[in-house]
């Protein structure tokens, strides 16, 4: 029944948002127990990220740091303008992606849209659903 299906959507919500906390807490707890040890194990194996595998008692314990790079776009942007007038091809040195707001082109001219329309994909998203009571008012 329609009230089954919304208490059901609304009890796992509950839950995920509890597994999710509580997963951040034992993930603080993990860190605070071996942290420090996983930190050592890696300067031990000269490196600052990657995995290292630690003991405790019978467990086994694997450590992930993965790195995370991030890029300054501006900086990007003015090295990619002083390649190309250098007469090189930009795409050598960096991988390259178009794309255009949605909201942008929705915004535009016809003609304009027309113009991008042969290259632009629409697929689906993930589905969601989200159920709530109605007031039996």
């Amino acid at each position: 029944p329609p009230a089954q299906k919304a208490e059901i959507s609304r009890n796992l919500d509950e839950a995920l948002d509890w597994l999710k906390k509580a997963r951040a807490k034992f993930d603080a707890a993990l860190e605070t127990a071996y942290g420090e040890q996983a930190h050592a194990a890696r300067l031990e194996a000269g490196k600052d990220f990657g995995v290292v595998h630690l003991t405790d008692g019978p467990v086994r314990v694997t450590v992930d740091t993965p790195k995370r790079v991030s890029w300054d776009q501006q900086q990007l942007a003015a090295i990619a303008k002083r390649i190309a007038a250098a007469g090189e091809r930009v795409e050598d040195y960096l991988d390259v992606e178009y794309s255009v707001p949605e909201s942008r082109y929705n915004n535009w001219p016809p003609v304009l849209r027309e113009q991008f329309a042969a290259a632009r994909t629409v697929k689906p998203g993930k589905t969601t659903f989200r159920l709530a009571l109605l007031s039996e008012e």
